[in-house]
């Protein structure tokens, strides 16, 4: 009875320190998931630190009322009322916005037109034409910019703003083909088929029926388009004439003569300027009840 007893508690014992330990485990390991990589917050934060803070020191000496860069010494729009009276970036703020606007434009009729050949081809040439496009995506824009002023240069045309629009527009054809290749590829071609098979030819399909469906993409590509030619300096740097300059160009000249507190009030409103155009190109597919721009972008 005794040994019965002694050996029940044994395996009880047993059992009970097994059955803990195999249990303590997995809830050890789970502690361990659970622990927040202290290390690695550290080094994103003084990332993000380094990143940004230059950027709002701009932005809050853009608001100082003193000229002086070192010391905030009270709030004014004393700068922005400057930059309001300076012909010279307002000149070139101007010709930013013509470049932009005629980038962004040449560039989606390009762009729909390539990418709809691209995903319609069934070659091989089509496909070869498809990975050269990605060429400009990952080509350093220094490169680029040389390139293009070479072939400036060679073909003896005089750098002027028609060199920089065709430069941007060259350059951004791409970003304008990635994007809608990825929604063209999910369009169901049965329906611009079932439009051909009730009486519409192959261009009123194309126009009635594909285009309607690719213009979130579209309006999207066009936004994104115009905040990336308009922050655009290295490729305008090396395409540029004399004068006007883009905005980009003009604030790089003026600041190797020492920076002025207007400079900072015109970072302050291509900053604001260029995050509404690139917030409003990644909600404009939500507001058509698509996919968002980030989805676009990435091909999911």
């Amino acid at each position: 009875m005794s040994t019965s007893t002694s050996t029940g508690t044994g395996t009880n014992t047993k059992t009970g320190t097994e059955t803990g330990t195999g249990t303590g485990t997995p809830q050890r390991r789970r502690r361990g998931a659970e622990r927040r990589p202290r290390f690695a917050i550290a080094v994103t934060a003084l990332f993000f630190a380094l990143l940004y803070l230059p950027v709002g020191v701009v932005v809050l000496f853009s608001f100082n009322s003193q000229k002086s860069l070192t010391v905030l010494d009270g709030v004014s729009l004393r700068w922005y009322t400057a930059l309001l009276h300076d012909e010279a970036l307002l000149d070139s703020l101007g010709m930013s916005l013509q470049v932009s606007l005629v980038a962004m434009a040449g560039s989606l009729v390009l762009g729909v037109a390539l990418a709809l050949g691209l995903v319609r081809s069934r070659s091989r040439l089509g496909s070869f034409a498809g990975l050269i496009m990605l060429v400009p995506l990952i080509t350093p824009e220094i490169v680029t910019g040389v390139a293009a002023m070479l072939l400036f240069k060679g073909l003896g045309i005089t750098l002027s703003t028609t060199t920089v629009m065709l430069a941007e527009i060259t350059f951004s054809i791409s970003y304008v083909t990635v994007i809608l290749r990825s929604r063209i590829a999910a369009l169901n071609p049965e329906v611009e088929e079932a439009a051909m098979d009730l009486g519409a030819t192959r261009g009123q399909a194309l126009r009635l029926v594909t285009l309607p469906a690719l213009l979130p993409s579209i309006l999207a590509s066009a936004v994104l388009i115009f905040a990336l030619v308009f922050d655009d300096f290295v490729l305008a740097y090396f395409t540029t004439g004399v004068d006007p300059q883009p905005l980009s160009v003009r604030i790089y000249s003026a600041i190797r003569f020492g920076v002025q507190p207007t400079i900072n009030a015109v970072g302050t409103l291509m900053l604001a300027g260029s995050i509404g155009l690139i917030v409003l190109a990644l909600a404009i597919p939500r507001l058509f009840g698509r996919r968002g721009g980030l989805d676009l972008l990435s091909g999911k």
